[in-house]
């Protein structure tokens, strides 16, 4: 028996070792019977782009109809959004997505999505985990037996997705005031979507690729080289987007393809809903994210909470606060005004919408914040270890072993989810192992790129020796 745990952001594993039509049956079971606990009746059924996405999404999909569930099942590939925007259209009370969301080609997953449209919280995420059986079931129904009795009818969450963008967005606005895109999917769930938004756009690994060609679909620049190279030649674009395998993280670059995080992107957002929009509430990040957030809603007079990392902490407060803008540093952000979750495309087109208003570019906007809360760089190294090593430095670290970083004192430390040491004015170096996989990350700020990197080998030197 394979023992299944749930990560910061769902289940995942590696497809044909531990990610088997046995163990999808299992977790699949444990979710239906979780549900017909809480007299839940009805879930959303998706899959990415990634091997075996259909395959495994009719497994889960056989197993709740064999629960007297009823499901509505996608019939092709779909990003994590529109499984969350399809439980609040369809009134369902659960969301399932065949993810593995920025992980390598290898893994796939399964992820937990609330009626309210965004991650399921830690609580229920933990009582799933808890029921999770010994074995797989011997029998189940086939798909079209299900289909006969009314439990299984595949609904288009493409459309369902195009629809709610239509009515939220001005795209003729976007599409005519001179902003012009590059857009990667990274052999995504967001190609289909992009290209029918914006079919004139530079569209680049926007065709079906389970292997991702060997780069693992995460948004970071590292990942991004021929994004990065096409702004650089191409002078009439101005904006880089690029989804991760599931669309729901974002990276984004400006027009002379300079890559812009999440931290910058969650200050730009900031700004506009709070200046240009004129929305107000509370401001939610987690404990990865620059200080500047902090900074930035103080001078507009709002509440600021720093959270554990995982976005399925924002969404918890998102249903019960009223939340301006929230998000994490790898990618995952959220606006007020829709569904609690992330949303790498519905992101991109507010940038876009924010240039279209103010007809500036993402470098002049960026320097209009740093004009507010100063200039600032974040960097991120991820350190491929044992897990024998990862724990041993996770445990100095939780010891209070590390004293300075280089020939840097640490003035102040911080472990809400992780250890964050601080060596300066707003300069610091944050250690987190990965829950998915034998990787360290290790995060840095300094007021710069040079100083970031300087700060990230002293670091490297000192955890590891």
């Amino acid at each position: 028996m394979t023992t299944i745990k749930f990560g910061t952001d769902g289940w995942r594993a590696i497809i044909a070792k531990d990610y088997t039509v046995d163990n999808v049956e299992r977790v699949s079971e444990a979710t239906a019977k979780w549900m017909l606990k809480r007299k839940m009746t009805k879930a959303v059924i998706g899959y990415d782009c990634r091997f075996a996405g259909e395959m495994f999404s009719e497994v889960a999909a056989r197993v709740f109809g064999d629960h007297g569930i009823k499901v509505f099942l996608s019939p092709n590939f779909s990003s994590t959004p529109m499984v969350s925007l399809a439980v609040v259209k369809t009134g369902s009370d659960m969301g399932i997505v065949i993810t593995a969301s920025h992980n390598p080609a290898s893994y796939n997953g399964f992820k937990l999505k609330s009626s309210f449209g965004g991650p399921s919280g830690p609580s229920d995420i933990e009582e799933v985990e808890a029921m999770i059986p010994d074995s797989a079931i011997s029998t189940l129904p086939s798909i079209q037996e299900l289909k006969e009795k009314g439990l299984v009818e595949y609904i288009d969450l493409e459309n369902m997705y195009m629809d709610h963008v239509e009515q939220s967005f001005d795209l003729d606005l976007i599409k005519n005031s001179g902003v012009k895109l590059a857009y990667d999917a990274m052999y995504g769930a967001g190609q289909n979507v992009v290209r029918r938004l914006f079919p004139d756009a530079l569209l680049l690994h926007c065709d079906y690729n389970p292997s991702f060609m060997g780069t693992a679909p995460e948004p970071i620049l590292r990942n991004l080289s021929e994004l990065t190279q096409a702004l650089k030649k191409d002078s009439s674009l101005n904006l880089g987007l690029a989804t991760d395998g599931d669309a729901d993280r974002i990276g984004l670059f400006d027009e002379d393809g300079v890559f812009v995080d999440s931290h910058h992107i969650l200050l730009l957002l900031l700004y506009y809903m709070f200046e240009y929009k004129k929305e107000t509430g509370k401001v939610v990040i987690t404990f990865s994210v620059t200080e500047k957030m902090k900074k930035l809603a103080e001078i507009y007079g709002l509440e600021c909470e720093v959270t554990k990392i995982g976005f399925k902490y924002i969404a918890e407060i998102m249903t019960k606060e009223n939340v301006i803008v929230g998000g994490e540093e790898s990618g995952g952000l959220a606006v007020k005004g829709h569904i609690p979750e992330r949303d790498g495309v519905w992101i991109g087109l507010m940038v876009m919408e924010f240039m279209a208003k103010t007809g500036k570019s993402i470098k002049q906007l960026i320097a209009e914040v740093y004009e507010k809360v100063g200039s600032f760089y974040c960097d991120r190294d991820d350190l491929h270890l044992t897990n024998e090593i990862k724990n041993s430095v996770m445990a100095a670290c939780a010891n209070g072993e590390i004293t300075k970083i280089g020939d840097r004192p640490v003035t102040l430390y911080e472990n809400l989810d992780g250890h964050k040491f601080f060596v300066g004015d707003g300069e610091w170096i944050m250690v987190r192992a990965s829950g998915t996989e034998p990787v360290l990350r290790v995060y840095a700020q300094a007021a710069n790129g040079a100083e970031a990197r300087v700060l990230l080998d002293a670091a490297k030197k000192t955890l590891l020796g």
